[in-house]
């Protein structure tokens, strides 16, 4: 309702200023922009008189100057929640507002003010039902000698209108869908009114607009997905099986596959042929989106060790979700121990989903799976080179052995192009062979010497690979047709073209010099081993990063690197001692870390009274498992990892939280000086916010 969202605003104001007080020392002013949205709702008395109650509304407002723009007043200052009057002769004003932060920004707006006292006239009505918002309704009015517009909606038990300016929206969400009598009033300074009434069908939005939110990035091995782009999916044999009692679609939703359920009553869901192993799994994840949900259940059932139905070992259970939110996508994020009942996960061939009203429910379903936390660095991961020194490569009759060959320093020059090739274990399980435009070829690859050339497939660096690094064994095992170390013709059973390309090598390592240097050897087919040096590459930002402890460490304002809204000063580097011994560890293998010790900043958002230091709330404190990719071409970093950051745990790339989800990665551009010890990083959050800050090495 119009009326009220102006009451509701002022109201959010004033609550605002008297939350503050000297205990918060002004740390809310960091969340503080110029004022925003400045406006007035404009009311006149039918009475000839031209008196007008302006009630001006802005978003971090607490005071407004009024110009009533006709010159016979000098501006007058209205605090928020409060309404002013003026008196206007007939004719066509400019009202000028300006709305005073607390901080001292303002922001002016201008709003046209006519004054008639004639009846108002050539009143157009728009009645349109909400795109987003089911069961909503807006009106638009206009007409000449009118200010403002008064509309009564027509449902039974609310005969209160809801005002606008002429020419704004007035907006209802009615009950229940149907037809109403909607009535307009056009109001103008005269005592006569001008009316305009409809019959208008107001309709429910029966499903989404826009398509479920995108899972965040996981490692193959941290997901089991059955359905959802973001994720290879499992086989499925049926969406609804034979026994269901539901009506069963593969719909589009914003141009994304998604799963729709009508009529429901319960339908099964079941991976029978190949039982879900989720055994290691943590948490059940489902998007959900319902237009009329009461209630919704989800049952795993488990066939237990012989993967038949009623094989006698059979466990399941049920969660219930009491009253899930309408008419919008609601992700549940479940973990799997609360499904006490289902005591084994090794053989999950049910998924059932039961809703209310029964018979009648609708339920929009995307991303379902089952995932866990990434697992920490094995101290493999990160971008290997062959080292560019003597003995970098060899063969022998055994492991260690360079009897038959060791390449020398010619060797290192003569062969650049093999030397710069990368191998890159990444932590989701991945593996690359980075070769660039030129790598070694020898002349089984169809070339007429050996010499650097155009890398030819399948060993081109083009196939989707991962690897497997076992520890205890001292072996690193690469899955995919042409995935290399070093040599592409050396393999398990021997050298290529002598025996066909294989799916997979396993590898000997030793990792050594704090997990920097790796020795590889293979055994290529029988007594004859090859032996790489490999070192790692080290990213020129590896190492643990704080804030600087000075006056502008951190700032936010409407362009890269400004801190016109806000900037940190001498006293926050001192009232923030728990902030600003916050580290930021980029370690060698690529992992990412938040060292947090017992006490950081939090915010008021994280579920403390004001903002002050406190034991870091998760996901941001410190536990979760993280990655990042340092791109030195385009200056960035992205941290991979639900709750990893920089500096500020509320900003991201979407926004800022509460307001938004908690994403899965952040990508920061960052600059480095001082021998690259000094890195200042940017960020816009959202649209037009750029967060900076100063990072010490």
């Amino acid at each position: 309702m119009k009326f009220l969202k102006y009451i509701f605003g002022l109201c959010l104001s004033i609550l605002f200023i008297l939350s503050c007080n000297e205990d918060d020392n002004q740390d809310y002013l960091n969340n503080v922009v110029a004022p925003s949205n400045i406006s007035a709702l404009l009311q006149i008395t039918q009475d000839n008189t031209g008196l007008v109650t302006i009630t001006p509304n802005g978003d971090g407002v607490v005071s407004f100057d009024v110009d009533f723009g006709d010159g016979t007043v000098e501006s007058e200052n209205v605090k928020i929640g409060e309404s002013t009057t003026h008196t206007y002769a007939e004719g066509t004003y400019n009202l000028r507002l300006v709305g005073n932060g607390i901080t001292g920004l303002t922001t002016e707006a201008t709003q046209e003010v006519v004054v008639s006292f004639n009846p108002p006239e050539n009143l157009v009505v728009t009645i349109e039902n909400d795109a987003a918002v089911s069961k909503q309704v807006n009106v638009t009015a206009t007409a000449d000698n009118a200010m403002s517009f008064d509309v009564y909606f027509g449902e039974t038990g609310n005969d209160t209108p809801v005002t606008a300016n002429i020419g704004e929206i007035a907006s209802y969400t009615y009950e229940e869908a149907g037809a109403y009598t909607i009535r307009v009033v056009a109001k103008g300074g005269a005592i006569a009114t001008t009316e305009y009434t409809e019959e208008f069908l107001v309709t429910e939005i029966l499903q989404p607009i826009v398509s479920a939110p995108i899972p965040p990035t996981r490692g193959v091995q941290d997901v089991v997905s059955m359905f959802s782009d973001a994720y290879t999916d499992v086989n499925v044999d049926t969406w609804r099986t034979p026994w269901s009692d539901a009506t069963f679609e593969d719909v589009e939703i914003d141009g994304n596959p998604t799963k729709k359920y009508s009529a429901l009553n319960f339908v099964g869901i079941e991976t029978t042929t190949a039982t879900i192993d989720a055994s290691t799994m943590t948490h059940f994840h489902t998007d959900i989106w319902s237009p009329n949900l009461t209630e919704f259940k989800i049952k795993l059932v488990d066939f237990g060790a012989n993967g038949v139905f009623d094989g006698g070992d059979d466990v399941e259970h049920e969660i219930t979700i009491a009253n899930p939110a309408n008419g919008e996508w609601v992700s549940l994020d479940i973990p799997l121990a609360d499904f006490t009942g289902l005591t084994t996960r090794s053989n999950i061939a049910q998924l059932i989903y039961v809703g209310a009203p029964s018979g009648t429910a609708i339920v929009f379903v995307d991303n379902v799976y089952f995932h866990k936390p990434p697992e920490p660095a094995s101290g493999l991961e990160g971008i290997w080179k062959l080292a560019p020194q003597a003995g970098a490569f060899k063969v022998g009759p055994t492991p260690g052995s360079g009897d038959w060959f060791t390449s020398d320093d010619q060797t290192v020059i003569d062969r650049a192009c093999f030397f710069d090739d990368e191998y890159v274990f990444s932590l989701d399980g991945s593996f690359s062979n980075v070769l660039g435009s030129e790598t070694w070829l020898e002349a089984w690859q169809g070339v007429a010497s050996d010499q650097c050339g155009l890398p030819v497939a399948p060993h081109d660096g083009t196939v989707a690979a991962t690897y497997i690094y076992d520890d205890g064994a001292g072996t690193v095992t690469l899955n995919g047709t042409g995935a290399y170390l070093v040599l592409p013709k050396v393999n398990n059973d021997g050298e290529l073209p002598n025996v066909p390309v294989p799916g997979s090598i396993t590898y000997d390592v030793i990792l050594t010099n704090n997990n920097n240097d790796m020795e590889v050897s293979i055994e290529s087919g029988t007594g004859v081993f090859w032996t790489y040096k490999l070192i790692r590459e080290v990213p020129v930002i590896a190492g643990t990063w704080r804030l600087a402890s000075e006056a502008g460490a951190f700032k936010v304002g409407p362009a890269p690197g400004s801190g016109d809204w806000f900037t940190s000063d001498d006293q926050t580097v001192i009232d923030r001692a728990c902030f600003f011994d916050d580290e930021y560890v980029f370690s060698s293998d690529g992992s990412f870390s938040n060292v947090l010790g017992s006490e950081t900043w939090l915010e008021a958002w994280q579920g403390v009274v004001s903002d002050q230091c406190g034991t870091p709330v998760s996901p941001h404190d410190g536990t979760g498992a993280a990655s990042y990719v340092y791109n030195e071409g385009t200056s960035t970093i992205t941290l991979n990892g639900s709750g990893a950051y920089l500096v500020l745990s509320k900003v991201n790339n979407d926004g800022e939280l509460p307001n938004v989800p908690v994403p899965g990665s952040i990508t920061y551009d960052i600059i480095l000086t001082n021998n690259n010890n000094d890195m200042e990083v940017r960020i816009e959050a959202g649209t037009g916010v750029f967060w900076t800050y100063k990072l010490v090495r």
